[in-house]
Parts: structure tokens; C-alpha cells; sequence
């Protein structure tokens, strides 16, 4: 062993407790339902990031990263996100769904099991399955406030343990979301293309509309956007907070002057340099989820 590998190994040992290590796992054993192939495209998967010792907070978070429905931005607005949420006692779990050329349901049908999947495994992994959230970005956005408008308490009958869950996730932050689907210049339209395809129902374009779909049973929601966001313009996240205000749902939301689309946290990990006003915003989110007591340690 090189001098150099056994500083690196007792750093690593020293680190102990507080090195997170994520674990990847298939959503489903064997295919996936509506599986088109065998390959890595074909098999969603959650992988869990878990705070370590004594730092867990037993709240969780499945996370959406966005990339139109056509890549998953798995760095800035998958890792990163995951270990900010580890810094302060929350398990992360970050999924990667299935994307074009599949179409809807078959991701929401991923991000639903995620859900299912934290609060039925919730004593395995130190969660409280009460305290089970979804945090989207940009197309992940979308994902994440179609499934806090589209959900059911669990299938009872199904031979799936899991499946008999809910899906309903208990809180959402949905950052720079696409949300309305109903077209040009609002809609984000290769999101619409990809997750529809190019000719889709209006029916279908309107129950994907998920400002169409709030209900006073949609849970609390925080929304981050910006002003310069010209790609998803700011007005997705405005509707959609019109639309939880109307139906009386906690909701708060920030849109800063500057920032372009996918800034992921602002803090040089996404598309834009660090920006101290515009980082800011993660700040506000810690803020949101400290008074809604995600952040609280549970008593033992």
C-alpha cells in the first residue's frame, strides 16, 4: 500500500460515522411494469443517501432531478441535493425514472413506487413514514406535482407489500417546475413531447396540467423559480401557487430577479456560478421545512 492510499484509507476511517455511502436498488424486483427491455433505461431505480450517527431526523425526501423528460441531471440536482439534505438529518432518496420514449404514466407510475417504497421500508431506513416528501426540478417539478395531485392511500388487495402503501407524499418543493402542459410560451414543450408524444389527448394534456389538479388534500408545497428563467418561465410555479392558495393548501413561494434555468442549490454545482443572493434560496427551504417540523429531531 502507497503512502498516499493509506492516508486516503485512514481518512476514510476517521471519517466513520459520518461517511455517507448511497445505495442503489431496482424500484422493482424483476421488470418494472410496461418494461420495453432488459437494459439500465429500462429499470428505474432509487438510491438511498442515509445521515449517519446520531444525525438523522427520521424525515425523507425522494428526489426528481429534471432533465426534460429526456436525461436525468443526476449531479447538480440529484447527488448534490441529496447530501444537502443529509447535512441536515434527512434521508435522501434519489430516483432515477424512466424517459422518453416512454410516455405517461409510466414515470409517474416510477415516482408513485418511490414514495411507497420510503414509507414501507420507513423502519428499515429510520424514517417516519408521516414525514415522507418529494423534491422536484424543472421536468423532475413536473414529476413531483403530478404526484402530489395524483395519488391513492395504497392498493389493499395487491399481492405487493409495497403496493399497498400510499403515494401520497406528505410535503413538496418543487424548484423551477414545469407545471402547465396546456402549450406554448408557458409550457416547457419538449417536456410535453417527450412525456406525451407529439400529437397527445387534451384530455391528457389537461390532467397534466397539475394547476388543474390541486385539491385541498395536495400537500404542502414550497416553490423556488426565477424572474430569468427563460427556458421554464416563472409563470409555472405562479400558477400552481394561485392554485394552492385557492384550495387552501400551505404553500410559500420565492422567485428571485436573476438565475437561468437549472441553477440546481445556486451554489456552483448547477448552471451558474455561486451566487450569494440566489443561493439564498436553499436557506428559505430549510427555514419552510424547520417550521413545518422536517427538520426537528424526533424524540426516542
Amino acid at each position: 500500500m502507497t503512502t498516499a492510499t493509506l492516508t486516503l484509507a485512514l481518512a476514510l476511517w476517521g471519517a466513520g460515522a459520518d461517511l455517507v455511502v448511497p445505495k442503489e436498488e431496482p424500484l422493482w424486483n424483476g421488470d418494472a411494469p410496461g418494461a420495453m427491455g432488459k437494459t439500465d433505461k429500462d429499470r428505474p431505480t432509487l438510491t438511498s443517501y442515509l445521515p449517519q450517527g446520531d444525525k438523522a431526523n427520521h424525515t425523507a425526501v425522494v428526489v426528481c432531478p429534471g432533465g426534460g423528460y429526456a436525461g436525468l441531471a443526476l449531479d447538480h440536482e440529484g447527488k448534490a441535493v441529496a447530501e444537502w439534505l443529509n447535512a441536515r438529518g434527512v434521508a435522501a432518496f434519489v430516483l432515477k425514472y424512466r424517459l422518453a420514449p416512454y410516455r405517461h404514466p409510466i414515470p409517474l407510475t416510477d415516482a408513485q413506487r418511490a414514495v411507497r417504497t420510503v414509507r414501507a421500508r420507513a423502519k428499515e431506513w429510520n424514517v417516519d413514514p408521516g414525514q415522507v416528501g418529494v423534491w422536484g426540478f424543472s421536468a423532475g417539478g413536473h414529476l413531483a406535482s403530478t404526484v402530489i395531485t395524483h395519488f391513492d392511500d395504497g392498493k389493499p388487495d395487491d399481492d405487493d407489500p409495497v403496493e399497498r402503501v400510499s403515494c401520497r407524499p406528505d410535503f413538496a418543493v418543487l424548484a423551477y417546475p414545469v407545471i402547465t402542459l396546456t402549450g406554448a410560451p408557458v409550457t416547457h414543450m419538449g417536456s410535453r413531447k417527450n412525456l406525451l408524444g407529439d400529437n397527445p389527448d387534451p384530455k391528457l394534456i389537461d390532467e397534466l396540467s397539475n394547476e388543474k389538479q390541486v385539491t385541498a388534500k395536495t400537500p404542502p408545497t414550497f416553490l423556488f423559480h426565477t424572474s430569468a428563467d427563460t427556458a421554464v418561465p416563472p409563470e409555472n410555479s405562479l400558477l400552481f401557487y394561485a392554485a394552492l392558495r385557492k384550495a387552501g393548501v400551505p404553500a410559500e413561494l420565492h422567485i428571485y430577479e436573476k438565475g437561468v434555468h437549472g441553477v440546481g442549490l445556486a451554489n456552483g454545482s448547477g448552471r451558474s456560478p455561486n451566487d450569494p443572493v440566489l443561493a439564498t434560496w436553499t436557506e428559505r427551504l430549510a427555514d419552510w421545512m424547520a417550521g413545518r417540523g422536517l427538520l426537528k429531531k424526533a424524540e426516542k
